[in-house]
């Protein structure tokens, strides 16, 4: 069963059509890639999924309950996570702040205990800081707990915001560039993760340009060009699809 259905997306902007007509679905426990050209729609593709804008018609599904028409608070609270394409973190603040930051939809954390400094909110704030810690070994940021977030090197900033996005406990997990700007062994490392999340049941669609490391993740492969679906499939079929060879390649009109 798909855990997300996307229906006849269009989004205009003035007079551009960024996405016209997009039409797929993914299933529940699936890794899916969304790939195309630079300014195909891909990203906002993922703007519309996860309430950030809306679309200009056109209907998307989330376990079965329409979202597109939510904004982003209610789609989080549903269980949508995402990551950014620009990192967003809190740059003054540490890892550990950041993923407790991306704690806010599950962790509880009455006002009235805290005013009072009763030993129930010291536990909970201890409880949530071994899961936020938790959280960062998932991405190899054990060790970096206490740095500053603007401290950190490219490739960990990107796993840091994973890691946030973890912290929310997603049921879909939305992944704009994830290994963008990465070394091959956190390009590798991120992998691992993706894939044991997946076998732990999340849902995974993930934009990215890396094509070795979405054709051997991904179970699944959606492919836009100029705000269209080309092709849907299996990797070794999307990367045989004469369209998207002529996207990514180009064709010799003249010959």
């Amino acid at each position: 069963m798909a855990l997300l259905e996307i229906r006849s997306i269009i989004r205009m902007f003035g007079g551009l059509c960024a996405l016209n007509g997009v039409d797929f679905s993914v299933e529940e426990g699936e890794i899916h890639g969304l790939i195309g050209p630079n300014g195909a729609g891909k990203t906002t593709l993922l703007n519309i999924l996860s309430g950030m804008a809306p679309p200009s018609s056109g209907q998307v599904q989330f376990a079965g309950r329409d979202i597109h028409a939510l904004p982003a608070y209610q789609v989080a609270s549903l269980g949508v996570a995402r990551t950014f394409q620009n990192i967003r973190l809190f740059p003054a603040m540490t890892c550990l702040e950041n993923v407790i930051a991306g704690q806010h939809l599950t962790a509880s954390r009455p006002l009235l205990p805290r005013l009072l400094q009763l030993p129930s909110a010291w536990r909970l704030d201890h409880e949530y800081e071994k899961d936020a810690r938790s959280t960062l070994a998932r991405v190899g940021l054990e060790n970096r707990a206490r740095v500053r977030a603007q401290s950190l090197s490219y490739g960990e900033r990107r796993r840091l915001e994973i890691a946030r996005a973890l912290a929310a406990r997603p049921r879909l997990l939305l992944l704009d560039e994830p290994v963008a700007g990465m070394r091959q062994g956190e390009v590798t490392q991120v992998a691992e993760l993706i894939r044991i999340l997946a076998g732990e049941g999340m849902t995974i669609l993930l934009i990215e340009h890396n094509m070795s490391f979405v054709m051997t993740l991904c179970s699944r492969i959606t492919v836009l060009n100029f705000g269209q679906v080309i092709a849907t499939g299996t990797p070794d079929t999307v990367s045989r699809h004469p369209h998207v060879i002529e996207a990514y390649l180009g064709v010799d009109k003249s010959s």
